[in-house]
């Protein structure tokens, strides 16, 4: 007996759909990566600006929370700041991924964990 494929006739409706959700996907993707995520910590003492790649853009700091005293407390305050905007960049990417996927999870895209 042969398997019957319903629809088959259609399938290339289906694969024009597939390939606009992937276009659509890549510029999502390409404009989230391109888009500048920033956070403070400290009350605004460090803020930090990453890209939609994780990549550190800038990092200022304020003259009165450099103290050769404390150090520990700085580097506390840059962690606070570049995990915040990174957390940013993560949720954006996958936010707008998702409008695009209708919340689809697909393996090997990036923020769709």
């Amino acid at each position: 007996m042969k398997a019957r494929i319903p629809n088959a006739g259609g399938g290339g409706n289906m694969m024009k759909q597939f390939q606009k959700m992937q276009d659509d996907m890549a510029k999502v993707q390409s404009q989230v990566e391109e888009a500048e995520y920033t956070a403070s910590s400290g009350g605004g003492a460090v803020e930090v600006c990453v890209n939609g790649s994780h990549e550190v853009k800038s990092i200022k700091i304020k003259p009165e929370v450099v103290d050769p005293e404390d150090i520990e407390m700085l580097q506390d305050l840059l962690i606070a700041s570049l995990n915040e905007a990174m957390r940013k960049a993560a949720e954006t990417m996958e936010r707008e991924l998702g409008k695009v996927t209708g919340g689809m999870n697909i393996p090997g895209m990036p923020g769709m964990i």
